[in-house]
């Protein structure tokens, strides 16, 4: 691969030499910042759905000034299926400097948007606050939806979960040209991209890849592969074809997320086959497959799989009120959707009425968000942390209980909000309806507080507060002022206790003989 020939490099176009070739990157804020740097050879052709491979080396210096495109992914929440270009599988970088000799930790970030969205260009994700903290900041794309997660016969499981591991190998290859220390990384994400950390926790295929880890608002939705099979089969149906590498392989990376978004719009047609996942509905997720992700997190977190790994794990309050909003329930949620959901979702065959004694003034609504809130995002952090110290691990547990000011403080400490506090851009993108603009001085100090926390742990492995543990239980909680207690979700916390966070299965129903052939 041949690019643009070297001439000398100035000041303001920092050059680092890579393993593939040297790369030509752009200052911003007193930042080197290199974008669209690949770490695999794009994923199409003979190499669609197929484990990444390393990307192919190039003469000359490469410019890394504009991202790279993203995968295709859902249109559910208006996102832009636009993809120009099929060099999904890219990386930044944000470096105080591409010093060799800086050694500074490494923090990478995986995106999040339910294993079906997610773009590292995306102006929440400008690492320049974090990276002028004093550390070197990577943010990556890895194959969503049915390209990355889908379960395809004849196509390894979790392609989406091997590009991070691709992209961490490159990492670990490549970052001290940066400034970065290899010995000292440190993967974080939200939401889907914590379910991520906790699947990396968890894979022998990156073990050794990364040190310490940080899981914002872990999903407890992991798939068996029965379930996985079955919602595959149903996404090729839509498209006429056979769930396998060549039935979608004949159609285009650009059309296969309008079959997720199809069966993303009706699995309540699917509630009998697929359970739970049809009542939020989540037609992605990792794979518990036996190779590529052996056990669940949680299992393998309690066997001691990543007791060397510093975690420090947590959600914020009102994990659910967001989704709330955009399904346009918020205010006005019935007594049958609450009894819907704690029949659904609360643990064991009396979660419902136990929930209900234990919230006695709780209204419906409230009822509604924190079961769902609990069963998503809440107790499966929770559980993260106490697999982590159950297997001989350090774990250090958070909750963000600051309300968001913005739509008049409706969202409360809402999903999503951890975000623009841990980068600090706190008016880019969609924050600014969260957070208000301009920002308070209040929310800039708790945005400096928690990038503080993130950087310490990533530098040396204590983000300012006492591990949690079994007995006391502490945790760090975020708002003005900063406390640290007792976890607060205790009522929470009573009724998930005995919960195991299994891989989800398929329920024991006839198979889909119509849709395959149809």
């Amino acid at each position: 691969m041949a690019v643009t020939a070297s001439s000398k490099p100035s000041e303001s176009e920092p050059e680092v030499r890579t393993a593939a070739g040297v790369l030509r990157g752009g200052r911003e804020a007193g930042l080197a910042v290199f974008r669209g740097i690949p770490f695999a050879e794009p994923p199409v052709g003979p190499l669609r759905f197929a484990a990444p491979r390393p990307v192919r080396g190039w003469d000359g210096v490469r410019p890394a000034l504009t991202y790279g495109p993203p995968p295709p992914q859902s249109g559910v929440l208006g996102v832009s299926q636009d993809t120009v270009g099929d060099d999904w599988l890219t990386l930044n970088v944000w470096t105080p400097g591409p010093d060799p000799a800086a050694g500074l930790p490494v923090m990478v970030w995986i995106p999040g948007g339910g294993y079906a969205m997610g773009d590292s260009s995306l102006p929440e994700y400008d690492a320049g606050h974090l990276a002028g903290s004093g550390a070197v900041v990577v943010t990556l794309n890895y194959r969503l939806g049915i390209e990355g997660f889908a379960q395809i016969d004849g196509a390894p499981a979790n392609r989406g979960l091997l590009d991070q591991v691709a992209a961490l190998q490159w990492v670990r290859d490549n970052i001290r040209g940066f400034g970065g220390d290899p010995d000292r990384v440190t993967v974080f994400g939200q939401s889907a991209g914590g379910g991520s950390v906790a699947a990396l926790l968890a894979m022998p295929r990156a073990a050794g890849l990364f040190h310490r880890a940080v899981a914002q608002s872990v999903p407890g939705t992991f798939f068996s592969p029965e379930l996985a099979a079955d919602i595959a089969a149903a996404f090729a149906a839509e498209l006429g074809v056979r769930p396998t590498v060549s039935g979608l392989s004949a159609v285009t990376p650009a059309r296969l997320p309008a079959a997720g978004d199809a069966i993303f719009a009706k699995t309540v047609q699917w509630r009998e086959r697929w359970g739970q996942i049809t009542h939020r509905p989540i037609p992605f997720a990792p794979v518990v497959d036996g190779d590529v992700l052996p056990v669940t997190p949680w299992q393998a977190l309690a066997d001691g799989a990543a007791r060397d790994v510093g975690l420090l794990v947590g959600h914020t309050r009102d994990e659910h009120r967001l989704f709330s909003l955009i399904d346009g329930v918020l205010g006005q949620v019935t007594h049958e959707q609450t009894e819907t959901a704690l029949h659904m979702l609360a643990p064991g065959p009396d979660g419902a009425r136990r929930y209900r004694q234990a919230f006695p003034a709780a209204t419906e609504e409230e009822l509604y968000e924190l079961v769902n809130a609990d069963w998503l995002f809440r107790m499966p952090s929770l559980h993260l942390a106490g697999a982590q110290i159950a297997g001989g691990g350090r774990a250090h547990l958070y909750e963000l209980t600051w309300p968001a000011p913005g739509l008049d403080g409706a969202l409360g400490a809402c999903h999503g909000l951890d975000v623009p506090l841990v980068f600090g851009n706190l008016s880019s993108g969609q924050t600014a309806t969260l957070i208000g603009d301009p920002p308070s001085p209040v929310a800039e100090e708790l945005s400096a507080r928690i990038r503080g926390a993130w950087t310490a742990f990533a530098s040396h492995g204590d983000p300012g507060w006492p591990p949690y543990d079994a007995v006391h239980r502490l945790a760090q909680l975020f708002d003005t002022p900063s406390t640290v207690t007792a976890y607060p979700e205790e009522t929470s916390r009573l009724l998930w206790q005995d919960h195991t966070f299994p891989a989800l299965p398929l329920l024991p129903l006839l198979p889909l003989l119509p849709l395959l052939t149809r």
